[in-house]
């Protein structure tokens, strides 16, 4: 099914026309290309829908989907790749205050770096994604996988008496009865507080 009119495409069905389009992306006829473009935004295969527009010289139609979609970063390198110097930075300048209010850090701190921020701007931008993300963090998910990881680590050590194994051990009850005092404290602090 790889040449197809343009009526035996439109007979196709919505998820069959994606199909086609997704197999066939490198060699389209160039009357399919305009409404392989729409018909894959509007199924969600935005990459590939910016990559057919890009490919086919449609920059604009690449950038526009690409802003749709929030990806200020791809927009600004489609633009700078088209020889549009200008409108990259400004591309990247525009992502950088999105994805910083979006607190989408890793991104922020991306489109700071091809503007060329100084190294005090970007590291200012990395720790504020770390704050972010340790403010959501999930203490009982961390708590959990640390102790699976500390009975793997048990499990391992069976059968070893050398001075590693004996150290670790030693270490991980140490910390077991920290933990065991912290969440006491906590308990108490709690029980005291209405």
């Amino acid at each position: 099914m790889s040449d197809i009119s343009t009526e035996d495409f439109d007979k196709l069905s919505r998820d069959d026309q994606v199909l086609y389009l997704t197999e066939n992306l490198k060699r389209l006829p160039a009357d399919l290309i305009d409404p392989g473009i729409e018909i894959l935004a509007g199924a969600g295969e935005t990459e590939l829908a910016i990559s057919l527009a890009k490919d086919s010289g449609r920059v604009d139609m690449a950038l526009e989907i690409a802003l749709e979609d929030g990806d200020y970063l791809w927009a600004a390198l489609i633009a700078k790749k088209a020889g549009r110097e200008e409108e990259s930075r400004r591309l990247y300048r525009e992502g950088l205050d999105h994805y910083i209010s979006e607190e989408m850090y890793g991104r922020a701190v991306s489109a700071g770096r091809a503007l060329g921020l100084p190294e005090d701007q970007l590291e200012h931008l990395f720790e504020a994604g770390v704050n972010h993300e340790r403010r959501n963090m999930d203490l009982g998910r961390v708590g959990y996988a640390l102790e699976t990881v500390a009975r793997s680590l048990e499990s391992a050590l069976v059968g070893r008496d050398d001075d590693l194994a004996v150290g670790l051990r030693r270490a991980m009850a140490e910390e077991r009865e920290r933990s065991l005092e912290r969440a006491s404290e906590e308990e108490r602090d709690e029980g005291d507080h209405p």
